[in-house]
């Protein structure tokens, strides 16, 4: 039996959007992998296909086990993504799993990838038509992507003017970069801009708002929801987003028979705009032909003339113009610059044509600058200050005074979170974080980074009666804390044998005991598969462990993937340090005696 992979993208996740080809592939396969949310939403269609899920950021497992499956047992292997599996989905890391393998076409397992819907589309649709012109995709998840050149991307999408569509935008985690990103387009568009923002598109929790650029930070976004940003001309029309395409400058949209003949439509003289117009103008513009003296040229019977200056080298200095007839629908007057006046640019002519045009017709144009960009007004948004506040390393107990600072410093507009991990999130629009953090600081609370940082969590030490491991995991704290991380990293710390804090639970686990440390490592606190840290040692000297853990983070930081997490990193590399990796025990589950 020869196997055989499918890359399927299911679309939004409504079964009318699942296309015929990707309902036949999945009943095609053998065996179905995919994220655990994707595979509930296509569960109605499965018989009896083998079902692989997995929770997220484990992409590169599924990959690998699609190509095993298909390679080693020739089964028909699909591998589910929503929207379309090319975008942001599953095809791309299928394919380098493959090539990582040797795979050619020839010769290796065949692949099928089968199109589906992307949030573009699905969102847009909903929306109304806000894709009708140029636009592109930008994810702004920087787990494996820098976050230095997602900006880049941003700017210079929002410099040309693209519809831009905002895939991955904001996480529990990841809540800057949606800021950043607004405040990046505010440089080139205008607060009003019309902004769309769908969450679970074509879904039964579906939601739809229309906003604006200057406002979408006021709406709940996460990561089932698409932002797609307006360019200069999109507008709101009975609560739908609409992008002109440009018909309006060819065509008058009123009337059933139009001015220009099909035959007249793609005319260079038409389309005062286009490549062809300008390298035309241009190439005039820098020929030695005489033109007509004539100052004011005056469309007459349906035509509006241009004075497009062409230079002539005289003892004066260049001179002279010559006409460029455009056909139009209405008559305009457009006036030539002084004889000593440089060659303007094409565009600028062109788009003085255009607007001659609609004058006529009584359509009022903005203004556009060489870039074809309009003119924005000052905005300056509110910069999102967040940082995890605690009373200590050891100490558990907040305040009054230390509470009512964090709420004054808050106000009505910021707020606080408080997390499982003794913290309080704290998140304030501001200008100026430096008062707040002297005033927090003052009053002796410990600020942190969030994300993917380290972070070391420590027990009470029972309110400091058993004391002796406090100035390790302070020492710690002070060296290693707030420092970044491949992917966000814990250490437990637990003053006695008890552990009764689950130090054991964290990616490093460290208890004091009987004078010495213990050190576990690799704990997976959340899935079907959950463990504690491997227990690599007992008995190390007090004076080895801040050195010793500290070679530990130094070689996950500069040896771990993106967005990997300990556990998995420790599983890859094998060792650490001198201790070697090992499988945890799995428990094994017994069926009831009901048979349930």
């Amino acid at each position: 039996m020869s196997g055989k992979l499918f890359v399927i993208g299911f679309g939004p996740g409504s079964f009318e959007h699942i296309t015929k080809r990707a309902r036949e592939a999945i009943q095609e396969s053998d065996v179905i992998i995919g994220y655990s949310t994707y595979v509930d939403l296509i569960r109605e269609l499965l018989t009896d296909q083998e079902v692989v899920s997995t929770g997220m950021t484990e992409e590169v497992a599924r990959a690998r086990e699609a190509v095993r499956q298909a390679e080693v047992e020739g089964k028909k292997v699909a591998v589910i993504s929503s929207g379309d599996a090319g975008v942001y989905g599953m095809a791309g890391l299928v394919y380098e799993v493959l090539v990582e393998k040797g795979w050619t076409e020839a010769t290796g397992v065949p692949i099928e990838i089968v199109p589906g819907i992307s949030a573009i589309n699905s969102c847009g649709a909903i929306l109304g038509a806000p894709i009708m012109h140029d636009a592109c995709t930008i994810s702004l998840s920087d787990h494996l992507t820098p976050w230095e050149l997602i900006a880049r991307r941003i700017d210079a999408a929002g410099m040309a003017d693209f519809v831009i569509a905002l895939y991955n935008p904001r996480s529990g985690r990841r809540t800057r970069q949606i800021v950043e990103a607004q405040r990046i387009l505010l440089q080139y568009r205008s607060p009003d801009t019309p902004v769309g923002i769908v969450k679970s598109a074509f879904r039964e929790r579906e939601h739809v708002v229309v906003t604006t650029l200057a406002q979408m930070l006021e709406h709940d976004i996460g990561m089932l929801t698409t932002v797609i940003i307006g360019n200069t001309s999109t507008f709101v029309y009975d609560g739908k987003m609409i992008t002109p395409r440009g018909y309006q400058r060819k065509y008058t949209l009123s009337a059933d028979e139009q001015p220009l003949k099909p035959h007249q439509r793609l005319r260079v003289e038409n389309e005062p705009w286009s490549l062809e117009a300008a390298g035309e103008a241009d190439e005039t513009a820098h020929s030695s032909i005489s033109s007509a003296p004539s100052d004011r040229k005056e469309a007459q019977g349906g035509s509006v003339t241009l004075a497009t200056p062409l230079i002539e080298n005289t003892d004066s200095g260049p001179t002279a113009t010559a006409p460029v007839t455009a056909t139009a629908t209405a008559t305009a007057v457009l006036v030539a610059p002084p004889a000593t006046q440089t060659v303007q640019n094409p565009l600028d002519w062109a788009m003085q044509a255009l607007t001659a045009v609609n004058e006529a017709k009584g359509i009022v144009t903005q203004p556009a600058s060489n870039s074809g960009i309009r003119p924005v007004s000052s905005f300056t948004p509110e910069m999102i200050f967040e940082c995890a506040v605690s009373p200590g390393v050891a100490n558990k107990k907040i305040t009054p005074q230390q509470m009512m600072a964090l709420a004054e410093v808050a106000g009505e507009k910021g707020e606080l979170e408080y997390t499982p991990h003794h913290q309080i999130i704290l998140r304030v629009p501001t200008a100026s974080p430096d008062s707040i953090t002297a005033r927090l600081r003052q009053l002796g609370l410990i600020l942190s980074p969030i994300g993917d940082v380290l972070q070391v969590k420590a027990c009470d030490f029972c309110d400091g009666e058993k004391k002796d491991g406090i100035p390790f995991a302070e020492e710690l704290h002070q060296k290693l804390g707030g420092k970044e991380m491949p992917k966000e990293l814990k250490i437990g710390f637990n003053g006695c044998g008890m552990a009764c804090y689950g130090a054991v639970k964290e990616d490093i686990g460290i208890v004091f005991r009987k004078g010495k440390f213990d050190l576990f490592l690799g704990a997976k606190t959340v899935g079907r598969n959950a463990h504690s840290g491997i227990p690599v040692a007992e008995g190390i000297p007090k004076e080895e462990i801040v050195s010793l853990v500290e070679r530990i983070v130094t070689r996950f930081k500069q040896e771990a993937f993106p967005n990997e997490r300990f556990h998995k990193y420790f599983q890859r590399v094998g060792e650490l340090e001198g201790y070697a990796w090992r499988e945890p025990a799995k428990a094994e589950i017994e069926n009831a005696a009901c048979g349930d």
